[in-house]
């Protein structure tokens, strides 16, 4: 599996940089929301009158996006960053204080759902390097006021209403400089799902924030996170993505008395942080290092590096090749199920079968269908065959319907499957 990899600096207001960025993915992003139907609901006005109403200095970059576009009215539907489908990614991170300052990351997540664009922009006056998605959007990034954020996904089922978490981030390099600025935009503004949003500055000052549709932002000194939030509210997701694991990994990490800022960035490069399920959706894509006093921004790959700074970016593209591991998924299973139950007694993972039983990818489908049919008891044998059916598709589990049922699992899946 591959990524394509692009670099691109267009320092002042969007223009034909971003345009052309805009005409190579918005085929995707266009079926990605039609393929969701009445799922993505939000009409044009509901959308801008909610971009007006939480993130108002957006408005005139937004418009001058949507010109650029062309955009018609499920475009600028989309660009408002209002209410769009559900998405899971993992990715863990972690910031590093004192005499080092730095925040570091990594992505995972499936290769063909990534623009794979580092831009260089100044959209609002300020200068921001971020890793873009959702085409306004971004997973990470840092401005050049040295302000640095990146996401993980919180473990939870639950989707509300709220702006896609991209979009956040994106408003906060925009106009926020400090932690402080950073966290009051971060509680304001609603996310549609739960993540846990890491901001770090260049006085050293950091936070992590965890969102939620349903419940209230909590504002803590985490100084790392993986993919959940306090509890595992979600033991299938949990189990999958190994986030105990990782997270006890970092715990013991940043305790020892000799780490420093080399030490953590390359250990996001080796297990059990760097992770190679790229075909289900579970793969790390990049591990990026923002170092705030510096102003440097690193991209890193097991084979490639990328060093950036606010002074000298140099536009460049390079294909990123992965190597897939499919034994990786039952060891996950094997070493982090038991993890999960001690977390949160969860019965129905006691009553799993050994991996050992089976392939992995028809014990990922039991996993599915099970959480399925706790969701709906009354659901038709025939439907629960259908879905065992679209998982595995040609022998290897669908990345696609793995995001998409674990996005709605509980929370109105079974609509779809009881129709």
């Amino acid at each position: 599996m591959q990524l394509h990899f692009t670099a691109v600096s267009e320092a002042g207001l969007p223009g034909k940089k971003w345009q052309k960025l805009y005409n190579t993915h918005w085929e995707a992003y266009k079926a990605w929301l039609n393929s969701k139907g009445k799922a993505y609901s939000p009409d044009l006005k509901t959308s801008q009158a909610a971009l007006k109403k939480y993130m108002p200095e957006m408005w005139p970059t937004y418009k001058r996006l949507c010109k650029l576009a062309k955009a018609d009215e499920v475009a600028a539907r989309f660009l408002t960053g209002f209410q769009p489908p559900a998405y899971i990614s993992a990715c863990s991170n972690a910031v590093l204080s004192g005499e080092e300052i730095q925040l570091v990351r990594n992505y995972d997540y499936h290769p063909d759902l990534m623009e794979g664009t580092q831009l260089l922009s100044a959209w609002n006056g300020k200068k921001v390097i971020a890793t873009s998605d959702c085409l306004i959007g971004a997973v990470d990034g840092m401005n050049e006021d040295g302000l640095a954020i990146s996401l993980t996904f919180g473990g939870r089922k639950e989707v509300g209403v709220g702006f896609g978490i991209p979009f956040i981030l994106r408003y906060v390099l925009e106009f926020c400089s400090t932690v402080e600025e950073a966290v009051s935009a971060l509680i304001r503004i609603p996310s549609h799902m739960s993540y846990n949003v890491t901001v770090v500055d260049k006085t050293g000052a950091f936070k992590t924030v965890q969102l939620a549709p349903d419940k209230e932002p909590v504002v803590t000194d985490a100084a790392f996170t993986t993919n959940y939030q306090d509890t595992i509210d979600w033991p299938e997701n949990a189990a999958f993505n190994q986030t105990l694991k990782r997270s006890a990994f970092l715990e013991k990490m940043l305790a020892e008395k000799d780490m420093n800022a080399t030490k953590i960035a390359d250990a996001f490069l080796k297990r059990p942080l760097y992770n190679t399920l790229f075909k289900e959706g579970f793969g790390t894509l990049f591990t990026s290092v923002y170092r705030p006093v510096e102003g440097v921004v690193e991209m890193r790959w097991p084979n490639e590096n990328v060093s950036q700074t606010f002074e000298a970016f140099e536009e460049q593209y390079k294909l990123i090749n992965f190597e897939q591991d499919s034994a990786m998924l039952a060891e996950a299973f094997k070493q982090d199920t038991a993890s999960v139950q001690n977390n949160n007694s969860s019965e129905k993972w006691a009553q799993k079968e050994s991996l050992n039983r089976a392939e992995w990818q028809e014990n990922l489908a039991d996993t599915m269908v099970h959480a399925m049919i706790q969701a709906n008891p009354s659901i038709e044998k025939a439907k629960i065959e259908k879905l065992r059916g679209e998982i595995i598709h040609r022998g290897e589990v669908s990345w696609e319907v793995l995001a998409d049922f674990w996005s709605k699992a509980g929370t109105g899946y079974g609509t779809k499957w009881n129709n």
